[in-house]
């Protein structure tokens, strides 16, 4: 059984280099930082393909450094997910997951099950049917892990264009391209010319999507220093409060899982023009008296809130 999950679902770790992948290398600090963000992904995933003990897994998971550990969990969700779909009858390994030693990771873990989506042909007609057993707020979360998946593996596809976006509804598109921000990061190797160049590539209407999903990976993955997060503010000015509401996001995703960064630290001083953890309460206070039902899901209701206050701040002004 082992040896036929290696061959058929098993994933190599040079799969996540930037020569496998094609991506664009600027500076190698940063493309050191982002591979071996890519490895630790898969050695969680690998790592869950072959364990039938979730509280195991979660130990194994939880001595890695604390910088990475979220990609780990965010790995290993994607591959339980793939054995609750191909294996149902013993399934709700995802679910027991975030419910144990995952459940500070909970954002991770949702869009590492959209990695999953990605890899299973049958989904794709009608991607968000897999959606009803998830979180119902942060269920799409899935759907921003399945965008980065085909961001992260097929960009070219996308530059400009639908693809596989026309076959989810008019929400779900746009935060499909919110992952595809964030994948953006990776496939750019964080060089923030030619991530702005990319973008605007993309029709005006996508764009705001994007460059949350840009924030969100700056802060959260990292990779660069304070001078190349100052020149991201600078070239994505009109979009300050979408930066802003992904960094808040990143910040607070670090906050839940007890996961610290440095480079989350300066992003949100750059890019929200305040700590991390203040950033973090505004996700939280967001949240308050959310409606669940309204013209856009609450989950769109609980990131425009967040733009809105970073609106309000004028952070674009903000220095750090």
């Amino acid at each position: 059984m082992a040896s036929w999950l290696s061959r058929v679902l098993g994933i190599a770790p040079s799969e996540a280099t930037f020569r496998a992948r094609g991506f664009h290398s600027h500076d190698q600090r940063a493309k050191l930082h982002l591979e071996q963000i890519g490895c630790t992904f898969l050695e969680g995933y690998n790592s869950a393909l072959f364990c039938a003990d979730i509280d195991g897994l979660g130990r194994s998971l939880n001595s890695i450094d604390p910088d990475l550990r979220g990609f780990a969990f965010e790995g290993a969700a994607m591959s339980l997910s793939l054995l609750d779909h191909l294996a149902p009858w013993h399934g709700r390994r995802l679910q027991r997951l975030l419910e144990g030693p995952g459940s500070v990771h909970v954002y991770m873990l949702h869009i590492g099950a959209g990695w999953a989506l990605a890899r299973l042909p049958w989904t794709r007609v009608q991607v968000e049917r897999c959606l009803t057993r998830l979180d119902p707020l942060l269920k799409w979360l899935t759907l921003d892990g399945y965008g980065f998946h085909e961001g992260y593996f097929h960009w070219n596809r996308y530059v400009g264009g639908d693809s596989l976006r026309g076959k989810l509804s008019p929400y779900g598109r746009r935060v499909f391209d919110q992952g595809l921000g964030r994948a953006l990061w990776f496939v750019g190797g964080a060089d923030i010319d030619y991530i702005a160049g990319a973008l605007a590539g993309f029709p005006a209407s996508r764009r705001r999507d994007l460059w949350r999903g840009l924030g969100l990976a700056c802060a959260y993955a990292g990779g660069v220093d304070r001078t190349a997060v100052e020149a991201l503010a600078v070239v994505g000015k009109p979009y300050a409060p979408q930066l802003a509401q992904g960094a808040a996001f990143a910040a607070k995703a670090r906050q839940r899982a007890g996961n610290p960064a440095e480079w989350t630290e300066f992003a949100c001083g750059i890019l929200c023009g305040m700590s991390s953890g203040e950033a973090a309460a505004i996700t939280d206070r967001a949240l308050a008296s959310l409606p669940e039902e309204g013209p856009d899901p609450a989950y769109e209701g609980w990131q425009q809130r967040i733009q809105d206050r970073f609106a309000d701040s004028r952070v674009g002004e903000l220095k750090s």
